[in-house]
Protein backbone atom coordinates (compact mmCIF):
# COMPACT_ATOMS: atom_id res chain seq x y z
CA UNK A 1 0.00 0.00 0.00
CA UNK A 2 1.38 3.20 -0.44
CA UNK A 3 2.66 5.95 1.88
CA UNK A 4 0.34 9.07 2.66
CA UNK A 5 2.24 12.59 2.99
CA UNK A 6 1.20 14.21 6.19
CA UNK A 7 0.64 17.62 6.40
CA UNK A 8 -0.93 20.09 9.11
CA UNK A 9 -3.01 23.20 9.14
CA UNK A 10 -1.37 26.13 10.84
CA UNK A 11 -3.81 25.62 13.91
CA UNK A 12 -2.45 22.61 14.83
CA UNK A 13 0.75 23.48 15.90
CA UNK A 14 -1.20 26.21 18.70
CA UNK A 15 -3.51 23.08 19.45
CA UNK A 16 -0.72 21.28 20.46
CA UNK A 17 1.01 23.79 22.67
CA UNK A 18 -2.06 23.47 24.69
CA UNK A 19 -1.14 19.55 25.70
CA UNK A 20 0.95 18.11 27.87
CA UNK A 21 4.29 17.10 26.49
CA UNK A 22 3.93 13.52 27.18
CA UNK A 23 0.17 13.39 25.61
CA UNK A 24 1.74 15.43 22.25
CA UNK A 25 5.04 12.62 22.16
CA UNK A 26 1.73 9.76 21.12
CA UNK A 27 -0.46 12.37 19.47
CA UNK A 28 2.37 12.73 16.92
CA UNK A 29 3.32 8.54 17.70
CA UNK A 30 -0.90 8.23 16.51
CA UNK A 31 -0.33 10.77 13.92
CA UNK A 32 2.83 8.85 12.21
CA UNK A 33 0.56 6.09 11.60
CA UNK A 34 -2.09 7.74 9.36
CA UNK A 35 1.08 7.76 6.56
CA UNK A 36 0.31 3.88 5.92
CA UNK A 37 -3.39 3.23 5.79
CA UNK A 38 -5.00 6.46 6.54
CA UNK A 39 -8.36 4.91 7.14
CA UNK A 40 -7.21 2.06 9.98
CA UNK A 41 -8.82 0.18 12.71
CA UNK A 42 -10.34 2.54 15.10
CA UNK A 43 -10.60 5.61 12.49
CA UNK A 44 -14.55 7.32 12.32
CA UNK A 45 -15.55 9.13 9.54
CA UNK A 46 -17.42 12.05 10.93
CA UNK A 47 -21.13 12.35 10.17
CA UNK A 48 -21.60 15.68 7.46
CA UNK A 49 -17.94 16.04 6.87
CA UNK A 50 -15.57 14.32 4.75
CA UNK A 51 -12.98 14.28 7.48
CA UNK A 52 -12.06 11.61 10.14
CA UNK A 53 -11.10 11.25 13.46
CA UNK A 54 -8.77 8.94 15.49
CA UNK A 55 -8.32 8.76 19.24
CA UNK A 56 -5.61 9.20 21.21
CA UNK A 57 -6.51 8.95 24.98
CA UNK A 58 -8.92 11.25 25.93
CA UNK A 59 -7.63 13.33 22.84
CA UNK A 60 -9.30 13.25 19.42
CA UNK A 61 -7.15 13.87 16.24
CA UNK A 62 -9.24 14.95 13.23
CA UNK A 63 -8.09 15.02 9.41
CA UNK A 64 -9.25 14.94 5.75
CA UNK A 65 -7.45 12.36 3.49
CA UNK A 66 -7.12 13.28 -0.46
CA UNK A 67 -6.21 9.70 -1.98
CA UNK A 68 -5.70 11.41 -5.48
CA UNK A 69 -2.82 13.17 -3.97
CA UNK A 70 -1.51 10.49 -1.45
CA UNK A 71 -2.51 13.09 1.49
CA UNK A 72 -3.87 13.04 5.16
CA UNK A 73 -4.28 16.95 6.25
CA UNK A 74 -4.57 16.94 10.17
CA UNK A 75 -6.68 20.28 10.60
CA UNK A 76 -7.36 19.28 14.40
CA UNK A 77 -6.40 18.18 18.01
CA UNK A 78 -8.13 18.69 20.99
CA UNK A 79 -9.59 17.50 23.84
CA UNK A 80 -12.80 14.96 23.55
CA UNK A 81 -14.89 17.69 25.06
CA UNK A 82 -13.87 20.77 22.44
CA UNK A 83 -12.85 18.85 19.43
CA UNK A 84 -15.71 19.22 17.55
CA UNK A 85 -16.54 22.62 17.93
CA UNK A 86 -14.77 24.15 14.87
CA UNK A 87 -15.81 24.80 12.04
Amino acid sequence: MAKYKITFKKSVAKDLRAIPNQDVARILSCIDQLAAPPRAEGCIKLMGRESYRVRQGIYRIIYDIRDEVLLVNVVKVAHRAEVYKYS
